[in-house]
């Protein structure tokens, strides 16, 4: 994915980010401050501010996690989909695909937050005769007017009747959420890269160099601001920078480009099995890794990594 400039649209308009709407409910996790529409009819503004220090998303020695990217994004889409395109907040939203690239430079934190700009284009909005929703979306992110990352995401929209009918005796996320599995033994610190605390570890070692088990902590609120009925994709995207860290021998990877394809709902009370074979690794310290997870025998996600290496 290549990122270039583009035209900096002035704030005239914007209106309030409604934390309600972006689907978060604990403190410090809401990062949408303000919205407004373009008048083309499929574009929109997000802005959103980025903390200053944060237990995930500033640990990268000096950066922002690029899944902080990404969670921005999810609320983003979560937002738009009730003010922009009138899904009621009910209706259940689910990623089939995350494409995204980010600008290390631009990532570096500071000691005050960023105001992060988010230019959202809708390229397609399929509606179905019994309410669902398909949508497909292109992201322009911009720091302080200069490019900051860029994404693609495919994305659904289901109403109550029909997730109920697709998630069966898994739909109600309460009950789902007592029966995880218990919390497995974390990777040890020099596997795991000292930018992972023992909180956000999200692999178990199995005792194979290139495969664990999925683990799954349901009080992290940087991954479970609420209870849920199946593992977020954020795990999975923040599994995939784990894995592509074990890997390496640097003492820290920084992730620049997630290619994320979400095949099946991932349960909570069954294990799911992670896998990480290295692609290729290039001049300069950047390499890439495939990560693909499995449960009950079928894969539910596949993706590929792309991080540089610091010493």
């Amino acid at each position: 994915m290549n990122i270039t400039t583009g035209l900096i649209t002035p704030f005239e308009g914007v209106q309030h980010a409604s934390t309600t709407l972006t689907r978060k409910t604990a403190p410090g996790q809401a990062f949408l401050s303000g919205w407004r529409r373009h008048d083309d009819g499929v574009s929109h503004t997000v802005i959103a501010d980025w903390p200053a220090h944060h237990p995930l998303y500033t640990s990268h020695k000096g950066h922002y996690h690029p899944l902080l990217l990404a969670e921005t994004i999810r609320q983003s889409l979560a937002l738009l989909s009730h003010v922009a395109h009138d899904i009621p907040l009910d209706f259940r939203l689910g990623w089939e695909s995350y494409d995204s690239s980010v600008v290390p430079t631009a990532m570096r934190t500071r000691s005050v937050p960023a105001v992060v700009r988010l230019t959202i284009t809708h390229t397609e909005v399929d509606r179905y005769r019994r309410g669902s929703v398909r949508l497909a979306t292109q992201i322009t992110a911009i720091r302080d007017g200069e490019p900051l990352g860029i994404a693609r995401v495919r994305y659904t929209a289901h109403p109550p009747a029909i997730y109920e009918r697709l998630r069966g005796e898994y739909a109600d996320a309460q009950a789902a959420t007592a029966r995880a599995l218990p919390l497995g033994p974390a990777l040890d610190d020099a596997t795991r890269g000292r930018q992972t605390s023992l909180d956000d570890a999200v692999l178990s070692p199995i005792g194979e160099s290139h495969r664990w088990q999925l683990r799954v902590n349901t009080a992290n609120r940087s991954f479970f601001d609420h209870a849920h009925d199946h593992v977020p994709g954020l795990v999975f995207l923040e599994a995939a920078a784990q894995a592509a860290q074990a890997l390496s021998d640097a003492s820290q990877t920084v992730p620049t480009e997630f290619d994320a394809r979400f095949a099946r709902y991932v349960e909570l009370d069954s294990p799911c099995w992670v896998e990480a074979t290295p692609l290729r690794r290039s001049r300069g310290g950047v390499v890439r890794t495939e990560v693909t997870g499995h449960q009950t025998g079928m894969k539910v996600f596949s993706i590929h990594v792309t991080a540089f290496e610091d010493a």
